[in-house]
């Protein structure tokens, strides 16, 4: 009996976030207690809710409340209720900044129906919590609302003789000082926590795209590489096959030992290009070249063509004198050609090589009359003479002609008008 085994989530763990840290080498945050109260922000806010229930039942008055005031008929138990309630909401200062000043708001509103209503500090914490947690926009406008609507109260309760003059004075010094405090030390708090915030977070950002680069890096020069060693081992392998076959059919020794000498030629010749371009893949204090592989002539390729027995003929127009980039990849897209057409026509009775040099641009054109049957263009050579081709700037097209006959056509740009390849793509 199989078990089912359902996949597990992952989810950032606190150790992922550590490890990132470390690769960011962020300094340790300054300050023995401010890292504590970090890593321990619970018990930060305990310590904050008992401190400003300490301040606020040293500012209200009880004990003696007047018979002509509005707060005599209120049971005395209200306000230290109503006092540890709006302190409590500190606890969820952190997630939502605005219910901290809101209760302090109203608390200091209600404080007002006492003798002695003091000044609450809870305004002060709640202003603060609402610059750093929110933003400084919020805690200024929440600021001036708050005084505006607790001034407001005050004047209108003093119109109607309902509170003392002492009293309205003091709750609206009370929310202007504390509030006007705990923002201007929130905003300068806030704004620094939100800058640092945002170095860490672009920091990141920079951190995830240097490994991206280095990911396309990566894979740019292993298709460069897949590229080259198709090229090489493609036309080499075909050309010894062909001269293998052809010393094995023959009965004449001379033809068989000359097919055995160019087949071991042809293959010393890849080796020797093989390394050349696997160079780049050794250590740095290699001794192995890093320069970019010389251009393979399409001369060479023609010649390596008929030795193996195929009827591939060359014709150069105008003069070779092109970029090195340009010059690598006409040399590529002939040996690729040639190769094509040696594998897949092997009844053909021509493979006519053009190359036709011209001021502004090269074209490259490889013709055979051997096509049988449906023929796919979807191959890593196709892929790997686009990306030449692309690669200066030209375009490349390989198609039935009619009649059994097969074309390949490229023209790529000369001189100042092809793209210089980046040195990190010529480099090996």
């Amino acid at each position: 009996m199989t078990r089912k085994v359902s996949p597990v989530k992952r989810t950032r763990s606190r150790s992922d976030s550590i490890r990132e840290d470390e690769e960011l080498r962020l300094p340790r945050a300054p300050g023995l207690f401010r890292r504590f109260w970090a890593r321990h922000p619970v018990f930060a806010d305990v310590v904050i809710v008992g401190i400003c229930l300490l301040l606020s039942s040293t500012t209200v008055g009880i004990t003696e409340i007047p018979q002509e005031l509005p707060a005599s008929d209120v049971p005395p138990f209200i306000f230290p209720v109503l006092m540890v309630a709006a302190s409590l909401t500190l606890l969820v200062r952190r997630r939502h900044p605005l219910v901290p000043f809101v209760a302090g708001c109203m608390l200091a509103m209600v404080l007002m129906l006492l003798p002695s209503p003091g000044g609450p500090p809870l305004p002060l914490f709640a202003c603060y919590a609402l610059a750093v947690y929110g933003s400084t926009r919020a805690a200024w406008t929440a600021f001036a609302i708050g005084t505006t609507t607790v001034t407001a109260t005050a004047l209108l309760l003093m119109g109607l003789n309902l509170i003392t003059l002492q009293g309205g004075i003091d709750s609206m010094l009370s929310i202007v000082v504390f509030g006007l405090i705990g923002t201007l030390i929130g905003v300068n708090v806030g704004e620094r926590k939100r800058y640092l915030t945002a170095l860490i977070d672009r920091s990141r950002q920079l951190l995830v795209e240097r490994d991206q680069q280095a990911r396309l890096a990566a894979a740019a020069e292993r298709a460069r590489i897949a590229r080259e060693m198709h090229d090489i081992v493609s036309h080499s392998l075909t050309v010894i096959v062909a001269l293998s076959e052809g010393a094995v059919s023959t009965p004449d020794h001379t033809q068989a030992r000359m097919a055995a000498a160019s087949a071991a030629q042809t293959a010393r010749g890849a080796l020797t290009e093989m390394r050349s371009m696997l160079g780049v893949l050794r250590d740095v204090d290699s001794p192995a070249p890093l320069a970019p592989l010389e251009p393979t002539p399409p001369h060479d390729t023609v010649a390596a063509a008929q030795r193996a027995g195929f009827p591939a003929t060359l014709t150069v127009i105008g003069s070779a004198e092109v970029c090195p980039a340009v010059a690598h990849a006409v040399g590529r897209i002939v040996q690729e050609g040639v190769t094509n057409a040696m594998r897949h026509a092997p009844t053909a009775t021509a493979i006519a090589v053009r190359v036709d040099y011209t001021p502004e641009t090269v074209t490259i054109e490889i013709a055979n009359d051997g096509v049988s049957g449906p023929v796919g263009n979807d191959g890593f050579g196709a892929r790997g003479l686009a990306e030449r081709a692309a690669h200066v700037g030209g375009h490349v097209r390989s198609e039935a002609d009619g009649g059994g006959r097969w074309l390949l056509r490229a023209e790529l740009p000369t001189g100042d008008i092809a793209r210089q390849p980046d040195a990190t793509e010529e480099s090996g």
